[in-house]
């Protein structure tokens, strides 16, 4: 399958579903400029879902893609949840406040939220990528018979052959160089950590699928290596962190450039599940912590703690995900950046 002629991309290159920090205008302005866009719906409801599609649908008559978190329910826990709690406690109260009094499960899984996987048949984003797992195979199904293309995201092969059992089109190949959320099925299973070249090249091996190379890559040089590990295209993120329609706050945007941020680590700390994240007070706290709640029940913590800290103008307990290529994170319009990869990448002599 030539997903590229398939979706009508000038380049193949896909703009990465950042929740949180991915907008309507940045996923228009990408698939209007030849690119794939992309919204990050997984910490959304329902009604801001179909919000966000219908106000990129508006930007731009061209495929997208909605992105959904696919993870087990939170496995609740009141006494360590409390424990957590209390641990977080200093912290909070650097800035005169407490922490709360109990935690919520703030995002349902797209696995079981039927009510979602009915707003996304009505709207028909034209491409449907999951993340953490996968929903049942019949979900699937009718997602492709609505006329979406499924994504959905591996970091070993065996999740890759979870994902081709289960009906989906593509895979993207998550190496530990991504920004963001591991997209591990079982974030307690043993992590093989495998770089995104590895996993590539593992992948286009091991199944019969096309194979979307995600995690570290920020220029057209990139692009082309793992295209020539026999990826079709190549997903970035961080490389679209600072374009100008990205919701990077300013102190988001102020960590991706200083020194002492950097290189992003991995944490659970802050959600509950791995992710990499620009260095800063929250992952030096977090770092080497056990006891951590399940996700996304952490993050309602992590989201509070963040508040309080930054309505005093400290930004250090931000959820900064970035990946390990984070140092030439550019910064102009989406467009402008997607055409300069683009240029880069001819120049390797892809295009």
């Amino acid at each position: 399958m030539d997903i590229i002629a398939q979706l009508g991309l000038r380049w193949p290159i896909f703009q990465a579903p950042m929740a949180g920090v991915s907008t309507p205008a940045m996923a228009a302005a990408v698939s209007n400029a030849g690119g794939l866009g992309a919204l990050g719906l997984g910490a959304a409801g329902v009604d801001a879902a179909r919000a966000m599609i219908r106000e990129t649908r508006g930007l731009t008559a061209r495929p997208f893609n909605a992105n959904f978190f696919c993870h087990d329910p939170a496995r609740r826990d009141a006494g360590s949840e409390a424990a957590w709690l209390q641990a977080l406690a200093p912290e909070f109260a650097r800035f005169g406040a407490s922490p709360p009094d109990r935690l919520h499960e703030i995002y349902t899984s797209f696995v079981a939220d039927p009510a979602m996987y009915d707003m996304v048949l009505d709207e028909k984003p034209g491409v449907v990528s999951l993340h953490f797992g996968l929903p049942d195979p019949a979900w699937i199904k009718g997602l492709k018979e609505a006329g979406n293309l499924v994504l959905a995201s591996a970091t070993s092969l065996d999740e890759a052959h979870a994902a081709e059992r289960a009906g989906v089109d593509a895979v993207v190949a998550q190496g530990i160089e991504a920004g963001g959320h591991r997209g591990m099925f079982d974030p307690d299973a043993p992590d093989e950590a495998l770089t995104t070249d590895a996993l590539v090249t593992r992948l286009v091996a091991g199944i019969g699928l096309p194979v979307i190379a995600a995690g570290g890559l920020m220029t057209g040089a990139d692009v082309a290596r793992v295209m020539g590990l026999g990826a079709v295209a190549a997903q970035l993120g961080t490389a679209f962190l600072d374009c100008t329609e990205s919701a990077a706050d300013a102190g988001y945007r102020a960590a991706l450039r200083a020194l002492h941020s950097q290189p992003p680590v991995l944490t659970k700390a802050i959600s509950g599940r791995p992710a990499r994240c620009l260095q800063n007070r929250f992952t030096e706290w977090g770092a080497g912590r056990d006891g951590v709640p399940d996700y996304p029940v952490t993050y309602d913590a992590g989201k509070a703690l963040h508040g309080v800290a930054k309505a005093q103008g400290e930004h250090g307990y931000g959820a900064h995900w970035a990946g390990t290529g984070v140092a030439r994170t550019r910064h102009g319009e989406a467009a402008a950046i997607l055409a300069d990869i683009a240029t880069e990448w001819r120049a390797a002599g892809q295009g």
